[in-house]
């Protein structure tokens, strides 16, 4: 499975279709050295959205005779390397899914940066532009990070019920999924406090503190993101720690008084769908969405979505999106909270 990629002098026009090429890392990220060939980036971090178009900087200094650039994607947790598309200056060729909606920008001639299109969850993460010109081979890398929103999940059933996978199949099943370590940190840095422990994409365990109290380790405790480190991820049991961007549609509230199956077929009714906990997330975040109705999700679960406190909504104080837990589906009536694609 783990295959090395091997570039030999070829035309690209004539390459042959693969679904995926994979290599090894190679070489030492912090002692690169000296380019001569690629100018080094103003910035070598590229903020997106989900669902927007991006482009990640490289460009040329100078054309070699016979060279190559090849993009690819690295994937620490496999120690491997993605390819996206190699070019050698007039043909180019991509790979995998990625690939599909990757381009290059070619603004000019020196120009190999490389362009994507509506950017999904898990095109986040670390980019290689490496230019291979015989044993002069040097390469540029590039973080792209999506802006977005990180929430705690559990399910019906309470809290520390997830192994890692299923913890992956949650997230993915509320249109999000499984934060990384940074993202998560970053949370915590914006007020995120949250005492149940939860998998991260790494496969570690962590949760992040403000406010130290006796529940959550003791007062004597700095505030900080604490960690159980890494753990069985077939054995071990926690909560998830979900990551959301932007969506393309709109979460919207209608008003009633329905039981779970009552609430889905309101929303379908409308040609729109029961909104599922990440879409909520990204409606309170990038569309500052704020209700004081309790409205049914598509987990079962009751939230409601608060950008401006105030006192005749609970009297809570922080924003956020608040769960009134998972009530009963039969006896429990709410309004409910739709997704509809624009």
């Amino acid at each position: 499975m783990h295959q090395i990629l091997i570039l030999a002098s070829l035309c690209l026009s004539s390459l042959p279709e693969i679904p995926a090429i994979y290599q090894k890392p190679t070489g030492n990220p912090a002692t690169p050295a000296p380019l001569q060939y690629l100018l080094q980036p103003m910035t070598k971090l590229v903020h997106t959205q989900r669902g927007a178009t991006v482009t990640l900087p490289c460009i040329l200094r100078t054309l070699p005779q016979n060279y190559k650039v090849r993009w690819s994607k690295v994937e620490p947790a496999e120690y491997m390397e993605v390819v996206i598309l190699i070019t050698n200056g007039v043909h180019h060729k991509t790979y995998g899914p990625l690939g599909s909606r990757a381009r290059l920008r070619r603004s000019h001639r020196y120009d190999a940066s490389l362009t994507i299109s509506d950017v999904a969850l898990d095109d986040e993460g670390r980019y290689r532009c490496q230019l291979i010109n015989g044993l002069e081979d040097e390469s540029i890398s590039l973080v792209l990070q999506l802006d977005g929103i990180v929430f705690p999940y559990q399910t019906s059933q309470g809290r520390y019920k997830f192994n890692y996978f299923e913890a992956k199949k949650a997230c993915q099943e509320q249109d999000s999924r499984l934060a990384s370590y940074g993202q998560l940190y970053k949370a915590w840095t914006e007020g995120l406090d949250w005492c149940n422990a939860g998998w991260v994409m790494e496969g570690t365990v962590h949760y992040p503190i403000i406010n130290s109290r006796e529940p959550c380790g003791g007062r004597l405790l700095l505030p900080g993101v604490r960690s159980y480190g890494a753990r069985d991820k077939l054995k071990d049991r926690f909560d998830a720690f979900c990551f959301s961007s932007a969506v393309k549609g709109q979460v919207y509230f209608i008003r009633g008084h329905m039981n779970f199956k009552e609430a889905t077929q309101a929303c379908r009714n409308d040609r729109a769908a029961i909104a599922k906990v990440g879409q909520l997330y990204a409606a309170w975040k990038f569309s500052q969405l704020d209700r004081c109705d309790g409205g049914w999700l598509d987990d079962g679960s009751v939230r409601f979505p608060i950008n401006i406190p105030r006192a005749h909504c609970g009297g809570l104080t922080n924003p956020s999106v608040h769960s009134f837990g998972f009530p009963s589906k039969l006896r429990k009536k709410y309004g409910v909270y739709c997704f509809s694609v624009k």
